[in-house]
């Protein structure tokens, strides 16, 4: 065994229960979250990626306040997109209005992981400007 393989079975094996990841791909961060503790803020749906993101410092735009009232908090789901329920229509309506618009494509504020795994996200590059690290 290579000692990359070793290190993931180490980490599968202490993944405690009732936890999973969020991973901002573009920003190298590491979240990890207590379902037990949701919802973290009132940013967004209760337990939602923003609410998520922001309660860990990653600072990204939400220019209505997290009410699918605009798509500044657009969000690229890259892994684990199954554990998210799908997009209700006003999401879909506002996501319409997003640029770079992907299949994977979705606002933070409304996509809400079940927990059951790990997901990854990425901040489009256009937004970067806006998400940045938190002290």
């Amino acid at each position: 065994m290579s000692l990359e393989t070793d290190t993931s079975i180490k980490e599968a094996a202490v993944k405690k229960p009732g936890t999973f990841q969020v991973r901002v791909e573009n920003l190298d961060k590491t979240i990890e979250v207590n379902t037990a503790s949701l919802p973290l803020g009132d940013t967004g749906k209760a337990g939602s990626i923003l609410d998520i993101l922001l309660h860990a410092g990653v600072e990204i735009d939400h220019a209505c306040g997290g009410v699918c009232a605009c798509a500044t908090c657009h969000v690229y789901v890259k892994e684990g997109s199954e554990t998210c329920p799908a997009a209700e229509e006003d999401e879909n309506d506002m996501l319409d209005m997003a640029p770079d618009l992907k299949s994977n494509s979705r606002l933070a504020c409304q996509c809400v992981p079940t927990g059951e795994k790990d997901i990854v996200v990425e901040i489009p590059s256009w937004n970067r400007n806006y998400a940045r690290e938190g002290a």
